[in-house]
């Protein structure tokens, strides 16, 4: 299969990037390169992939044209988008509302002119769901986003059906749930820990520690995405991708602790606006849908991730 991945230079994207190598598919990537976070990990991680069966396209969804980049592709996994809860407040809300929602409108306009496209994965968010009425989460309970953020992943997640609906475009949207593992990008808050760990260094918490997060394995994440590509489901269709931890913040720093064998050092403070206390997905439908459970736990993965940062941050 030919597949094209937006967001390639990512830390979902080119994880998945390397897995569809891997299993013999031939891949072009896209990524606009924006400095949310370090330019400099991106390039890294798309070098790490070389060019055997992959080609990398650096540009904008916005602005490329994409009819012509589509051409016979049979899978398009939709990663890239603007991250971060914290900064989707205020005057930055319209990068959130062009990178989210505009270019995903561009994306499936340009799907409906090609023929060969059999699946369009799109990498939706647990932030849709914000305080949600009930534990675990399903995917037919209110979403009511709490973020512009999780505002603009819901907007896109709603295209992506709309144009299913209207249009016959192969949809399927993940709902990942706190996603971690080694290449995770630096703002993210396993990468934070374990770069603290490592280093020594203080812990930054935003609220008391006591929120509850359902953390999934990069892996996991990405087997759901090749599952939702090769797996027939009905256009439009939503899936939850949750690991099954439903541990708290402090829980982890815990077993952070243990892993590393060190007394870390947490500070506490102000909790961020639009931070919810809960997340849990239930994962019956993408199980019985597409066969998809998640196979790594949160002491394996954490032990994962904390070993990555020992290599990369030289502790």
């Amino acid at each position: 299969m030919r597949a094209l991945v937006t967001g390639a230079a990512g830390f979902v994207g080119s994880t998945l990037v390397k897995r569809l190598i891997q299993d013999g598919h031939d891949v072009i990537g896209i990524d606009a390169m924006t400095d949310y976070y370090e330019v400099s990990i991106k390039r890294a991680n798309i070098s790490s992939i070389g060019l055997d069966r992959f080609s990398f396209v650096e540009g904008d969804l916005n602005k490329l044209d994409l009819v012509s980049l589509l051409q016979g592709v049979d899978w398009i996994f939709h990663q890239a988008g603007q991250p971060g809860v914290r900064k989707s407040w205020g005057e930055d809300f319209a990068i959130y509302t062009r990178a989210n929602v505009d270019a995903t409108q561009r994306l499936l306009e340009a799907v409906r002119q090609i023929d060969t496209v059999k699946r369009f994965v799109y990498a939706s968010s647990s932030s849709v769901y914000g305080d949600a009425e009930r534990y675990p989460t399903q995917e037919t309970d209110r979403p009511q986003p709490m973020s512009p953020y999780g505002v603009t992943k819901l907007s896109a997640e709603h295209l992506c059906c709309l144009y299913a609906e209207n249009f016959g475009v192969p949809t399927v949207s993940l709902r990942y749930f706190t996603v971690y593992g080694p290449g995770q990008r630096t703002d993210m808050a396993f990468t934070r820990f374990t770069k603290a760990a490592v280093l020594d260094e203080k812990i930054q918490i935003y609220g008391n520690g006591e929120q509850i997060r359902d953390f999934t394995y990069v892996d996991d994440v990405v087997d759901a995405n090749v599952r939702a590509a090769q797996i027939d489901s009905p256009a439009g269709s939503v899936f939850n991708v949750a690991g099954g931890s439903n541990t708290s913040v402090n829980e982890v720093l815990d077993l952070l602790g243990e892993l590393s064998e060190t007394s870390l050092s947490v500070d506490y403070g102000e909790k961020i606006a639009g931070d919810v206390y809960r997340t849990g997905g239930n994962t019956d439908q993408i199980r019985n849908a597409l066969g998809w459970s998640a196979q790594v736990g949160l002491r394996e993965g954490l032990e994962q991730q904390l070993n990555w940062a020992r290599t990369t941050f030289g502790g």
